[in-house]
């Protein structure tokens, strides 16, 4: 019987793993493109920085970690597409910059905070070929920075090539994520020491009876979220068609279309859906903000 091995990129494995000092230190290594061992301290923050939404509730879960006591990192995997992630990531990353500092306190205790986000859909469809992206605040013509405070990261799993850079630790650890069977796990974890006390802790943690409850009901919970917005979306495109068809109701398909906008769903999907054009559907966007 093959060994029981969690998924990395459900959110709950992912944040066990985390906890592991050196799989720590090595995948925030990889992302900030510096030397693990420049890394001299790592700790893991009260991840429960803000009130959860309604659109939280699954699919989301944070680690939170103060880096060499100068930077703050939030790091979040998200497995549903979600069309409104980079207004999301914006809002929480201002406010944990801004939840920093009380009333009448010096803006030079402000540190840098950096937002990772682990996304298992396509984020930016215009760029088909890199996973990976890196944003900071710049002026727009002489690209200078305007402050390094604020920095996104961004890992877009099902653009990851098929072939392996040795030498690239982010795509090796984006391959850890996203792999699912041991043999990907042994062949990765020979790379890189610290991918391999990432396996490590994966192992024990797959081999404890309660933590893999916890697990279960993790992805379960996410599975059946995926399922219900899946059917939803199938009956909001039905019902579009045949408000459209049947009875003529521009205002009904616009309903419709405004309710797929808040489900998440992507702009050329709700075309296809309601027969509205891409122009109309981000005219709807702009109004819902």
């Amino acid at each position: 019987m093959d060994e029981f091995l969690m998924k990395p990129k459900i959110d709950f494995a992912f944040k066990e793993i985390m906890e592991n000092n050196e799989a720590r230190k090595g995948f925030l290594a990889a992302v900030l493109k510096v030397n693990p061992k420049d890394i001299k301290e790592t700790q893991i923050l009260n991840p429960y920085l803000r009130k959860m939404h309604e659109d939280d509730k699954l699919g989301i879960l944070d680690v939170r970690v103060l880096l060499n006591n100068d930077t703050e990192i939030d790091t979040e995997i998200q497995l549903a597409e979600f069309a409104a992630w980079a207004n999301r990531t914006l809002f929480y990353l201002s406010k944990m910059f801004a939840d920093q500092i009380e009333k009448g306190q010096d803006y030079s205790l402000l540190k840098k905070c950096v937002s990772i986000s682990i996304l298992d859909f396509v984020l930016f469809k215009e760029e088909e070929t890199e996973f990976y992206s890196c944003f900071h605040i710049r002026e727009d013509s002489r690209n200078f920075l305007y402050t390094d405070k604020m920095e996104f990261h961004v890992i877009e799993l099902p653009k990851l090539p098929e072939r392996l850079k040795e030498d690239d630790s982010l795509l090796l650890w984006a391959k850890f994520i996203n792999a699912e069977r041991k043999e990907e796990f042994d062949m990765l974890a020979e790379k890189s020491p610290y991918i391999n006390s990432a396996y490590q802790h994966l192992q024990v943690i797959s081999r404890d009876k309660e933590k893999r409850l916890e697990y279960e009901a993790r992805e379960k919970a996410v599975r059946d979220h995926n399922q219900m917005m899946k059917e939803a979306r199938e009956r909001g495109m039905q019902e579009g068609r045949r408000e459209g068809i049947c009875e003529g109701r521009r205002e009904s398909i616009i309903e419709v279309a405004k309710n797929l906008i808040k489900m998440g769903l992507g702009t050329a999907e709700i075309s296809m859906g309601t027969g509205l054009s891409e122009n109309e559907i981000e005219g709807l966007r702009k109004v819902l903000k």
